[in-house]
């Protein structure tokens, strides 16, 4: 039996081995193999059976170890690696690596616990010899001789306050025993608060759920493969329209996979659908997936999917990576989110993959979303994806009405620019007096963007990135967001000593402190990547602020999309305009759902929901769209936009990044690389740049970069790889593509 394995080694390439006879019962495609290359042992994934062309097998090594007694990658995610290695123009020991978790590759070890049960009963006047001879010993057999199941062993020896030689003396004359128990880590196992959201009995559906539930159940019934948009208004009942879904996939055997955007968001939906799995079927497994898990919980929850132990998992991007045995139904939350975009490589689309994945396994998908991405719903109109809709909150609910307030009325009012407007901080206190509660979001962390002098103009900029750092009142730190360089603030200017130098823009930061001034006695926490860096921290937050602990949350785009608080009756965005004044084609569309989104967290209760929009271009057209949710009329105006300019979702884009110590070393090889691009292509690309990036350099490295805009991905990136792995590029520069790029800086 000879096996080809994509070895987990560095390089991209498939090495042939011979299978030993006692390993050949275990060994199978995606196994997960040990394989001796040069003098050492490497793990790889066995991708195809059969013995290799023109080479002659009798000099074959062989396969050393089988990891696991079970494929590590289905067949199913090996087509997918495949599928993305070619897509995204990246390594297939890339992609392997970043489907299978660390823990896994490295065969960490499963956790035992050692437990203590009676393994021979005493008469009594045993047990009486025994209490007079060796009291201690005694005192651990009758707590042990009472107990149903085995004792931690660590547990009886704390509580009783005995030595493990007491036991060990009864465990050499046999009359307890100790045993080792697996004991699995279950990621947010102890999450009490979260679970009280939901009852575990299904919620009555409104009948445009119950259309989309029939549509869906009747999707599920031809098991094959197909797209579904779900498109529903904040607050109309997505969430239990997925319940459904997955309680059908359930009953007919099959696996499910949940994406959210967020790791915020995950604790929330993992309570709502354990409480369901529960009430569908005691003992029904959810396995949780992102990269904020210990390595412990990584392994377990992967074992337990990959054993068939559990069928159902929900988690960030990576989540569409799980081993889910017999996929049936894939759920793509938020689906437009930014989030999904891996920004390293591979540097993949959680959405886009879980499509292909969903093709690959037969299964169904299902994008969920109150602001759909263009390109999803791009796809709705040329007839590849289905749509359904859902207009209306549950529970006839209306939507938060949408309070706009110009800033520049509010800055010559107050004659000064202000971090709250009058509006708000009247909004603010009518809803502590209340006991309701307040979100405020500011998509900037950090005390100000920046440090500018009032004398010279000079402006505190970080040494290693072509970026201003952040000032951070809480510790008078300066810091850069990019690098994570930091420096004390200046007291004077740097540059002319003056003691003008002041703060300018606005972060979460200062929003807490302006809020901290205008409402003192009301709890205040704030939500951003600087104080949400603790394990769990997220969790304890969210469970404070769902209890009523908290009266008005602070936070960056965490807090902005997917959570539900019956409690929050008032939503602001301190200053709608950060998202919009950027040099990125899609900052109307992504303005436009961070409006639409933040102000669902509003009225979600049986109290309406009132938002109040900071903004100094009120007229702007995601301004005056979101104020009625209207997606449809926004789509229209946005998408003919992207016509006229063939702009994504009418072609596709490529970016292509340069990295390197020198500029005009990196200048000049742009340059050439470009000119043998206009060359190879011709038509069939349009190529812009090169040119400088908005962000010139990061981390001491500057950064050049070409556009590429194409009608098909597959006919081109091919060609690219091949034209980058002949040209003759220098050690020192670094060069990367990005297909279907979110991000343009």
């Amino acid at each position: 039996m000879i096996v080809g394995v994509h070895p987990l080694a560095g390089f991209d390439k498939v090495l042939h081995y011979r299978v030993p006879e006692h390993l050949r019962a275990t060994v199978g495609v995606g196994s997960l193999v040990r394989v001796p290359i040069v003098n050492g042992l490497k793990l790889g994934i066995v991708g195809v059976e059969g013995p290799p062309a023109d080479f002659p097998v009798e000099r074959l090594k062989s396969v050393v170890q089988v990891v696991y007694p079970f494929p590590a990658l289905p067949p199913d995610l090996l087509a997918l690696a495949r599928w993305m290695a070619g897509y995204y123009a990246c390594g297939l020991d890339t992609i392997i690596e970043t489907m299978i978790p660390a823990p896994v590759r490295r065969g960490a070890a499963l956790k035992q616990e050692k437990q203590l049960v009676v393994a021979q009963r005493l008469a009594p006047g045993e047990l009486a010899q025994l209490e007079k001879r060796a009291p201690a010993q005694a005192k651990l057999y009758r707590l042990l001789e009472q107990q149903i199941r085995p004792l931690p062993k660590a547990l009886v020896l704390a509580r009783l306050k005995i030595t493990a030689a007491v036991a060990a003396g009864l465990v050499k004359r046999g009359t307890i025993r100790e045993e080792s128990q697996r004991i699995e880590r279950i990621a947010y196992a102890d999450d009490r608060d979260a679970g009280e959201l939901v009852a575990a009995q299904p919620h009555r559906l409104n009948p445009e759920q119950q259309t989309a539930v029939d549509a869906l159940t009747a999707q599920l019934a031809e098991r094959k493969f197909g797209v579904t948009l779900l498109l529903g208004v904040t607050g109309s009942g997505k969430t239990e329209v997925y319940l459904r879904a997955i309680a059908t996939a359930l009953a007919d055997g099959g696996g499910i996979a949940l994406l959210v955007p967020e790791v915020a968001l995950t604790p929330q939906t993992v309570a709502r659908l354990r409480s369901r799995l529960e009430a569908i079927a005691p003992g029904l497994r959810c396995v949780v997936w992102h990269s904020h898990l210990s390595e412990g919980e990584r392994l377990d929850g992967w074992l337990a999917l990959a054993t068939g132990e559990a069928r159902v998992v929900v988690g960030a991007r990576s989540a569409i990576f799980a081993p889910v045995p017999n996929l049936k139904l894939v759920i793509v939350d938020e689906e437009h989110e930014p989030a999904y975009k891996q920004d390293e490589t591979p540097r993949y689309h959680g959405r886009d993959v879980a499509v292909m994945r969903a093709k690959l396994a037969g299964a169904v998908c299902l994008l969920g979303s109150a602001t759909p991405s263009l390109e999803s719903f791009t796809n709705v109109e040329s007839g590849k994806y289905r749509l359904l809709q859902l207009t209306q909150r549950v529970d006839a609910r209306q939507l938060p009405f949408i309070d706009v307030v110009d800033m520049r009325i509010e800055a010559m009012k107050q004659r000064t620019l202000p971090s709250l407007s009058g509006r708000l901080v009247r909004a603010m206190q009518d809803r502590f007096a209340k006991r309701e509660q307040t979100i405020l979001f500011i998509n900037r962390r950090g005390y100000s963007s920046s440090m500018l002098c009032t004398s010279c103009g000079h402006t505190e900029e970080c040494a290693h990135c072509s970026i201003t750092l952040t000032y951070h009142r809480s510790d008078e730190m300066l810091r850069c967001h990019l690098c994570g360089a930091e420096r004390p603030a200046p007291a004077r200017c740097p540059k002319c000593a003056a003691p003008d130098i002041r703060w300018r823009g606005l972060g979460t930061q200062r929003v807490e402190e302006a809020v901290r001034r205008v409402v003192p006695r009301a709890r205040i926490e704030r939500m951003d990547t600087d104080t949400m860096a603790k394990k769990n921290r997220f969790r304890e937050v969210l469970a404070d602020f769902r209890s009523g602990k908290i009266d008005v949350l602070v936070g960056t785009q965490m807090i902005g999309k997917g959570l539900d608080f019956p409690n929050v009756t008032l939503v602001g965005l301190v200053d709608a305009d950060i998202s919009m004044h950027v040099p990125d084609f899609r900052a109307s569309e992504r303005t436009f759902q961070l409006l639409v989104q933040v102000a669902g967290r509003a009225g979600r209760g049986d109290r309406a929901g009132e938002v109040i929009v900071q903004t100094f271009t009120p007229q702007a057209e995601p301004i005056q769209f979101s104020r009625h949710a209207d997606f449809a009329g926004f789509a229209a105006s946005e998408l003919k936009l992207r016509r006229d300019f063939k702009y994504p979702p009418y072609r596709h884009l490529i970016h292509h990044l340069f990295r390197g110590p020198n500029p005009e070393k990196l200048k000049f090889f742009a340059e050439q690389w470009a000119r043998l691009v206009e060359k190879t292509f011709g038509d069939r690309v349009e190529l812009r740049g090169p040119a400088a990036s908005p962000i010139e350099k990061i981390k001491d490295e500057y950064r050049w970069q070409l556009w590429y805009f194409t009608n098909s991905v597959t006919k081109v990136v091919p060609e690219l790889a091949r034209l980058r792995a002949e040209f003759a590029w220098p050690d020192d520069l670094t060069q990367v593509l990005d297909v279907d790029p979110v991000n343009l800086s």
